[in-house]
């Protein structure tokens, strides 16, 4: 049976033999991205804008893909970080201003990635399952990914953080542009497969080979558990 960093397997990686990955507790962070009530629930948001619009059915394997894999195995993952008093973090999309003006370009483009939350609406808060606690970090970002444009990598620093294991939405945008970001900074990354979704498999999958073994490893969240509890202190 394939391994995750097996089965995303890039071109460019077919002959080569992955090094074992080695975290420590102590310097492992959580990275949970853009799981909020905004892009998750079904009844709210961007669903009832398709729903609205009638485009809805071809959105309904990405929402069953969070309900019935994503958000349980976050739920999983988080609660093993907390249980052994790891550090958790959050990246969310949220302006500082109602009419959004403090928003990169990119979220004030027009169609599906022009996206104006405020910071204080019901909108950008983290769904239910994954409600930060105190004392967890949560980034307020208005571009893609969580290192641009926030003070996520010196936090990461001030607090002696070296590897970051990421999930969210969606994989091959606000992920991808996190993980690259982290990596291109010099910390070890290890993305989620089984945590995170795209819009469509077809898009999850490709991004997950690309950045597999170059800018990440990519786990499933068993393999990340296991890697947890045999890890140093």
């Amino acid at each position: 049976m394939l391994t995750t960093r097996e089965k995303f397997k890039s071109f460019y990686y077919q002959d080569d033999v992955f090094p074992e990955i080695k975290i420590n507790k102590s310097t492992t962070a959580l990275l949970i991205v853009d799981m909020q009530n905004e892009f998750i629930l079904r009844d709210f948001g961007e669903a009832q804008q398709f729903k609205d619009a009638g485009v809805w059915e071809r959105w309904i394997p990405f929402h069953d893909r969070l309900d019935e894999i994503v958000i349980p195995n976050n739920v999983k993952l988080l609660q093993h970080f907390r249980t052994r008093h790891m550090t958790v973090t959050y990246g969310r999309i949220a302006s500082l201003r109602e009419d959004g003006a403090d928003r990169s370009a990119v979220q004030k483009s027009d169609g599906w990635n022009g996206i104006n939350l405020h910071v204080d609406s019901f909108a950008a808060q983290m769904i239910d399952e994954l409600k930060p606690h105190k004392n967890e970090i949560v980034v307020n970002k208005t571009t893609d990914s969580v290192t641009t444009g926030t003070n996520y990598l010196q936090l990461l620093r001030n607090m002696g953080i070296k590897t970051v294991v990421v999930t969210g939405i969606v994989t091959d945008q606000c992920v991808a542009s996190t993980v690259r970001g982290l990596a291109d900074d010099g910390f070890q990354v290890i993305c989620v497969e089984d945590c995170c979704a795209a819009g469509s498999m077809a898009l999850h999958n490709a991004e997950l080979t690309i950045m597999n073994g170059v800018y990440c490893n990519v786990l499933n969240t068993d393999e990340v558990l296991e890697l947890i509890d045999s890890s140093a202190e």
